[in-house]
């Protein structure tokens, strides 16, 4: 893992995948209990407060974390406009496996059992991922995401998996519903009363980063 460090960035990383170089943000307690890589969702990214919000949350928990942008500067912008990048699941999915790969590779990150945090979008790319790398992931956990768009993975998925959706997300709630049903790992869904899809409602994101934070706590410790 090439890594180059920024005063402004705690923990910067760049990260060769997929013809690309992506930039995140790696940081691990010590002692670390587990590494959760984050996969950002429609029109978010590794400098999202919310997501950044729920990064803390898992490291307080001893919990390292890795946010990094699926997408480079030049896809974003284009996103913004069509939109196709967001929803390209395949691509997500493949970077995802990339990183995995270099996290699996690397001396400071290998003896780390991985989770994967994914959000919207996100979450279809974590579960497509996780069920192409079932020996490294060990738990996934789902924030107001679109966990549908992997259905014709979702039976192959090893990892156990946890869908967290807002009360108020009713589309999101039905949509979640429907993978969980697919998904033949250990499963639960949660739902978060009052939180609409971003969970800016106040108090519904820590309930959800506390969810999480159980969650993988559980799973990659054992």
């Amino acid at each position: 893992m090439q890594e180059q460090k920024l005063p402004q960035e705690e923990g910067y990383v760049r990260l060769s995948t997929d013809g690309v170089f992506l930039h995140g943000n790696l940081i691990i307690p010590e002692p670390a209990k587990g590494l959760v890589v984050f996969a950002h969702g429609s029109g978010s990214g590794r400098h999202s407060p919310r997501n950044q919000y729920v990064a803390r949350i898992l490291r307080d928990a001893g919990l390292g974390t890795l946010l990094f942008d699926l997408l480079t500067l030049e896809e974003e912008a284009e996103d913004l406009i069509s939109g196709r990048q967001r929803f390209d699941i395949k691509m997500l999915a493949r970077r995802l496996v990339g990183v995995t790969d270099i996290l699996q590779s690397n001396e400071k990150t290998r003896r780390l059992r991985l989770g994967y945090f994914g959000a919207s979008t996100g979450a279809a790319a974590a579960l497509v991922a996780a069920a192409e790398r079932p020996e490294a992931v060990g738990a996934v956990v789902s924030r107001g995401g679109r966990p549908d768009l992997a259905a014709p993975v979702l039976d192959r998925v090893k990892a156990p998996t946890l869908l967290i959706v807002g009360g108020e997300d009713y589309p999101v709630i039905e949509m979640n519903r429907s993978a969980l049903a697919k998904l033949k790992t250990e499963k639960q869904l949660v739902i978060v009363p009052g939180a609409t899809h971003l969970f800016e409602e106040p108090g519904t994101l820590e309930q959800a980063a506390r969810y999480a934070g159980d969650w993988f706590l559980k799973h990659l410790t054992t």
